[in-house]
């Protein structure tokens, strides 16, 4: 407020002078005017004090009057708490004396001045208003309108203040500013803007009516004047109070006049100012205004802030943020925006679109199964919706596409009509759900599903695949007859001739008629097949099939045709070249060419040392030295079998072979030294007969023949004629066992060796019971009997004893004690599947006991044996990146991890994608770990537990990121749909983190 006091001026005081000089020195009338003297030179305690005596003096009424006077406004100068009692007692004691109006103008200004408005209002109201002039009347009623404006008392103010409006005068701008804020307070606005204008014209209040004047343009609705006002003000003026509120009026009114750059740009110049924080309501105008200049990065700065609550600004800021992020090609945030723009119920309209829009985002993601849940649930509340027609559309596309194949199958049964698109749709779900089930090894359901499929044939190519995978699952099975019939039916579906599952079938139905021993039928299968892929880059099984065509025609006795298919195998540098040169070796020997077979089986022998083949290339090499009477070369290859390979089936019969030889060389000892190996060690081989025979010529040409009847007897022992009671109740037991009765066969194999504790097939029975015990549960007692039978060196049971104290150790994590077995299993593996389980607990032992780097060199093992099992790669390479980063080494890791997540959509898939985004995560890579999830999650959404541990961690990436919107809708998303309990407790624990 512009402040102005009103000086008090002693005019017509008259001192009546007398005509002698010493008379008025010492008169009454000096001694006032030395006290008024006193007065003027402001020394007010000197003149109150003066004033109190001279004022009790015999004083006439003029005087007497002046000294009271000055006596009391000496007392306010000085602020004596007595002084406004003086004040008013002068007043009251000269009621009609001029300077009465004086003493209430200067008690008022006393009072004002101390801010006690209350007593000031009072003082001035003493003031009769009739006997000053204007300016100090208009002075007096503003100081009273004043007090009354901070009492609150705004009726009251604006009574005074417009009474000082009448007229120009010094105070007549403070009046209009004052009377304004009273009439905006009052919403009064009218008159709010008359007043504004009016105090704006004055230079004190050109800085100060600017934003209150704007404001009461942007209430009163008059957006054209608030434009037309406040634009030059802003660019003319400056120093102007509260220049930022200027701009937000600025940003409402254009918002409200559809002028969206411009209310952008001042919604913007409110923010940068920072001295003020915009409402959620026009945080979401100024969202929109950015939206619709396609600002869209700026846009979600203040969209997704004003989406926070669940209310209609909150919908509507949720659902263009989702526009908005689709335009920047953010497809998960727009989901994310669409979603939470669909759970509020505050605008139907909006919740509609928002449901539909959501559908679509995730169909353009990939996320196939919440699109179908989406579209589902738009199909339920809006049949007759805007978008029904599109939804039903769309639903098919999603159905097809999703990996919850048991949920969309659920869906199309329900339907009452089913167009040809959604029987498209169903015969492609139903065979993708039967796929699935097939590599669960749930047989019966796959057959089931692919029936599904076969009954509604509206796709021929796709007709043609489900014939060929049932043909599968029923060979994987063992079905082989029905494995045939399906394989079949490929073939007599007529599918084009370059069919690749036409192709497929012939190498499936050539194994299924080869392993039903249907060699001539199996030939052709295998011909047409290797004839179709030879020279294709892409071979596929073309190396495994050509090696079987070979073997069809080797049990045919086709030799010249099986022998030049060996050879062309070898020539192709095949992946059974080993193989081929045992079995062309074999070949050979057939047809008499046996320096020839030597040389195939040499070839196999130097070059392939791990191959699982070189037992028996190395004894029937042995065996053709014997044919060509090489028995010396013939002896050193049934002793390198005997001594490499101690726990070889093949041992009895190399034993046999070399006391052969050894025979021939007129070597007796030797031969009576092996014969009688093979009748104590393998009492129940095969050979143990011609053992004993050869034994008892041996001794005879020895001159030993009294030690033949020890070893007569003990063959008899192990060898009784297959009707004695002994071998029935061997068989007996074996029966139990292989029935799948544990316990009965545990009873029968114990009261067994009870009976016959020295039969020679004691560690049979003994792994018998092993074995029983292993599989009724009771793997402690089982690892006792195993680890018996291994400390029987020369058992013939011993390697697969051997096999079982590997896998139980690893199932009881004793990793350290299962090392040595898998070593042993890994060398004497005598088939795949053997060497597999053996590379893969290897690979697993040295992982669990920190040996990362043979970790690594064994999956890498297990990796080069292809796919033995399903999923024998995929959890390689898993173990294989965690070894990685084990050992720091991050880079190569995650390079292994996107190899694994790139081919594999198993579960060994789903953890290698959390493992690679969290190790982003981990190195403050927020949004490629993001990118990752979004990238390559949809194909997992099948694996709950590492699918929900991915979107809890895109969570955590958000909130890194300062996206806390996105963070809480990704984790109520979750809470509400996962199927996962642990899930969805840790979804709700970070939820509740945040909120």
């Amino acid at each position: 407020m512009k402040k102005s006091l009103y000086l008090l001026l002693l005019t017509g005081i008259s001192i009546t002078g007398y005509g002698q000089s010493s008379l008025y020195q010492t008169s009454k009338i000096k001694e006032l005017d030395d006290n008024f003297e006193l007065y003027q030179k402001n020394l007010f305690s000197a003149s109150k004090y003066e004033f109190d005596n001279f004022r009790l003096k015999d004083l006439d009424e003029e005087p007497q009057v002046q000294a009271d006077f000055l006596h009391a406004v000496s007392a306010l100068k000085i602020d004596d708490p007595a002084a406004s009692d003086l004040v008013y007692y002068f007043m009251r004691k000269n009621p009609d004396h001029p300077t009465t109006n004086q003493a209430a103008h200067l008690l008022g200004d006393f009072f004002f001045e101390k801010r006690n408005y209350r007593e000031s209002i009072r003082a001035f109201q003493k003031v009769n208003l009739n006997k000053v002039d204007f300016e100090q009347g208009s002075e007096v009623n503003f100081k009273i309108g004043y007090g009354f404006f901070q009492l609150k008392d705004n009726n009251n103010a604006l009574r005074y203040f417009n009474a000082v409006k009448l007229q120009p005068n010094q105070y007549k701008p403070d009046a209009h500013y004052y009377a304004g804020f009273i009439a905006l307070e009052q919403g009064n606005f009218n008159q709010a803007i008359a007043d504004f204008k009016e105090a704006d014209k004055a230079a004190f209040y050109a800085s100060k009516v600017p934003y209150m004047l704007a404001g009461a343009y942007y209430k009163q609705g008059q957006y054209d004047e608030l434009i037309n006002y406040a634009e030059p003000v802003l660019a003319n003026r400056r120093n102007l109070d509260r220049r930022e509120e200027i701009h937000l009026y600025l940003a409402e009114a254009y918002f409200e006049k559809r002028n969206f750059p411009k209310a952008a740009a001042n919604y913007d110049a409110f923010v940068n100012a920072r001295r003020g924080e915009l409402t959620r309501a026009q945080i979401y105008k100024a969202g929109i205004a950015q939206f619709e200049i396609q600002n869209f990065q700026r846009a979600t700065d203040y969209l997704k802030v004003s989406a926070v609550e669940n209310d209609e600004i909150g919908q509507v800021s949720s659902y263009y943020l989702g526009h908005a992020y689709l335009k920047l090609n953010n497809i998960q945030f727009a989901s994310n925006s669409f979603n939470a723009a669909f759970k509020s119920d505050a605008n139907r309209s909006i919740k509609e679109d928002a449901l539909i829009n959501y559908a679509k985002v995730n169909l353009e993601r990939g996320s196939f199964q919440d699109a179908v849940n989406a579209l589902d649930t738009y199909l339920d509340n809006y049949p007759n919706g805007r978008y029904a027609r599109e939804a039903e559309s769309l639903l098919t596309d999603a159905l097809i596409n999703t990996n919850n194949y048991l949920r969309a199958i659920e869906h199309i049964e329900k339907m009452p009509r089913k167009s040809d698109r959604i029987r498209e749709a169903y015969q492609k779900i139903t065979f993708y759900q039967g796929i699935v089930y097939y590599r669960d090894k749930r047989y019966d359901l796959a057959t089931t599903y692919f029936d599904k499929s076969l009954s509604t044939p509206v796709d021929r190519d796709l007709v043609v695949q489900v014939h060929f995978w049932k043909g599968e699952n029923f060979a994987a099975k063992g079905d082989l007859n029905q494995a045939i019939r399906s394989y079949e039916a490929v073939q007599a579906s007529r599918p084009r001739a370059n069919d690749p599952f036409l192709i497929k079938s012939y190498y499936g139905l050539g194994y299924a008629l080869f392993n039903s021993e249907q060699y001539a039928r199996a030939e052709v299968q295998f011909r047409n097949y290797v004839d179709r892929l030879q020279g294709r880059p892409d071979k596929e099984n073309y190396d495994e099939a050509l090696i079987r065509l070979g073997d069809t025609y080797y049990v045919q006795k086709k030799f010249a045709d099986a022998q030049n298919t060996f050879q062309r195998a070898i020539r192709e540098r095949s992946d059974y070249i080993d193989y081929a040169y045992f079995r062309s070796g074999v070949v050979y020997n057939f047809q008499n060419r046996n320096s020839e077979a030597i040389q195939q089986m040499n070839m196999l022998i130097n070059n392939y040392p791990n191959s699982l083949y070189l037992e028996d290339a190395i004894f029937q090499k042995a065996q053709i030295n014997m044919e060509e009477m090489n028995y010396a070369e013939a002896r050193d290859g049934f002793t390198r079998l005997i001594n490499t390979r101690p726990n070889s089936p093949f041992i009895p019969f190399a034993l046999e072979g070399r006391a052969v030889a050894n025979f021939s060389l007129q070597n007796y000892n030797a031969t009576i030294d092996d014969y009688k190996r093979i009748l104590e060690n393998h009492p129940n081989s095969n050979n143990a007969q011609t053992a004993l025979v050869g034994l008892q010529e041996a001794l005879a040409l020895q001159g030993r023949s009294a030690e033949f009847s020890q070893y007569a007897s003990r063959y008899r022992s192990a060898n009784p004629d297959n009707r004695s009671l002994q071998n029935l109740e061997f068989e007996s037991a074996k029966s139990l066992y292989f029935a799948n009765s544990w316990e009965q066969s545990i009873r029968a194999f114990e009261e067994y060796l009870r009976n016959y504790p020295q039969a020679s097939n004691r560690a049979e029975a003994v792994f018998f019971i092993a074995e029983s015990h292993y599989r009724a549960g009771r793997k402690e007692k089982a690892l006792d009997f195993f680890y018996q039978i291994d400390r029987e060196r020369e058992s013939p049971q011993r390697l697969r004893a051997v096999q079982r104290i590997a896998a139980i150790e690893m199932e009881n994590k004793n990793f350290q004690k299962a090392l040595p077995y898998l070593r042993e299993s890994a060398r004497n593996a005598r088939n795949q599947i053997e060497e597999y389980e053996a590379l893969n607990g290897l690979m697993q032992a040295h992982y669990q006991t920190t040996r990362f780097d043979s970790a690594l060199f064994y999956a890498d093992r297990v990796i080069a044996l292809g796919s033995v099992t399903g999923d024998a790669i995929p959890e390689a390479l898993l173990l294989k990146a965690k070894a990685y980063q084990r050992s720091n080494q991050v880079g190569r890791a995650e390079e292994t991890l996107r190899d694994l997540i790139n081919e594999y959509k198993s579960v060994q898939g789903a953890e290698g994608l959390f493992l690679l985004a969290e190790s982003y995560h981990k190195r403050g890579s927020f949004s490629q770990s993001n990118d990752v999830i979004f990238d390559f999650s949809s194909p997992y959404s099948g694996y709950d537990y590492w699918y929900g541990r991915c979107f809890i961690l895109l969570a955590e990436n958000y909130l890194k990121l300062g996206e806390e919107f996105q963070a809480k809708a990704t984790l109520e998303s979750i809470v509400e749909r996962s199927t996962n309990p642990e899930i969805k407790k840790m979804a709700q624990e970070k939820l509740s983190s945040i909120k």
